[in-house]
């Protein structure tokens, strides 16, 4: 596909569903393509449950929802018919010179087969697996044009680099993500978010070391603020919140609110999740913390022209408090 004139109002569609670190993994993509091509209209088709944080990117044009996670449960229903006619309603609005398909799944490979071309338009996909990552083989068979990309790469450059040579650009020394959003009270230097909640078991840091880091940043003058996003993490929240001086936890919200509320804070602090994928994207002081090694593939990176913020922390069977403090006083120097 040949897209040389950067002028040309070019239409392109973004498929990527979920999950909510990878969404985040992806705005960088936006980004560089509007960089490139700064008259582009960028669609995006995700999940419902992650398009407030599309929207919230300034290079999207257009995000249209999907719910093929609930679909699913309920095939035969009529509800489910009726919102599947209205997300093809949808998805046919356009003809794109570009469908990027960069999940590599089955249902991402769906959703690119059913959008529509231009004339000389073209579907592009990853053409094989990547170190740590999910991929099925009918993303390929799918595509017109199947991108070779390195086996051994993070997520974030993988999808950088998938676009960047389906659209024939080079990839931009500068990392942005798009989300603007101001800080609300004064106040906020001295709040610093705990993200403690993960899908996965392996991946949570002790509660006792959450106490220990909490006790010290308390003394450093610091009010530590514990989101949830299920009733187990709640719990927890409440727990944590009884062992740390002044600690507050944050009510449910929706996820763009709580994008709202983390950029209002002085940092976070936080194991390999979603939330703290948001506080990179957010350009906020963060520590990650990885209790194995894939912080190579998903962890904070920085751009060739900015000052690091964010660090991550590899230890087993877990990283220690000093070592994560350690790092706090180093994203904060």
């Amino acid at each position: 596909m040949k897209v040389a004139n950067v002028t040309a109002p070019i239409r392109v569609l973004v498929v990527k569903l979920s999950s909510l670190g990878d969404v985040v993994h992806t705005l960088p993509v936006v980004m560089d393509i509007q960089a490139n091509f700064p008259n582009a209209k960028i669609d995006w088709v995700v999940e419902s449950s992650f398009a407030p944080i599309v929207r919230a990117c300034s290079a999207i044009h257009r995000v249209i929802a999907c719910d093929l996670r609930r679909w699913r449960k309920n095939i035969w229903s009529r509800d489910t018919r009726l919102d599947w006619q209205a997300f093809m309603d949808d998805l046919h609005q356009e003809r794109y010179d570009a469908v990027i398909d960069l999940q590599g799944l089955t249902k991402s490979a769906l959703v690119s087969w059913l959008a529509r071309t231009s004339a000389q338009g073209k579907r592009f996909a990853m053409a094989h697996a990547t170190d740590g990552s999910s991929y099925e083989r009918v993303t390929r068979w799918v595509a017109d044009i199947a991108i070779e990309v390195e086996p051994h790469i993070h997520a974030m450059t993988r999808a950088r680099v998938v676009c960047a040579r389906a659209l024939q650009y080079e990839v931009p020394s500068t990392l942005r993500y798009g989300l603007n959003y101001e800080q609300e009270t004064k106040d906020s230097k001295n709040t610093l978010v705990f993200v403690h909640g993960t899908s996965r078991a392996d991946k949570e840091w002790p509660l006792a070391h959450w106490q220990e880091l909490g006790l010290r940043l308390s003394r450093a003058g610091y009010q530590i603020v514990l989101p949830h996003g299920n009733e187990e993490e709640r719990i927890r929240s409440d727990a944590m919140a009884e062992m740390i001086p002044n600690a507050t936890v944050w009510p449910s919200m929706s996820i763009d609110k709580l994008m709202q509320a983390m950029a209002s804070t002085a940092g976070v602090i936080g194991v390999d999740s979603g939330l703290s994928h948001i506080a990179v994207a957010l350009n906020l002081p963060h520590v990650q913390i990885y209790n194995f090694d894939t912080a190579w593939r998903t962890g904070p990176i920085g751009s060739a022209n900015e000052t690091m913020r964010q660090r991550s922390v590899v230890d087993f069977p877990t990283p220690t408090v000093d070592a994560v403090w350690s790092l706090w006083q180093e994203c904060i120097a």
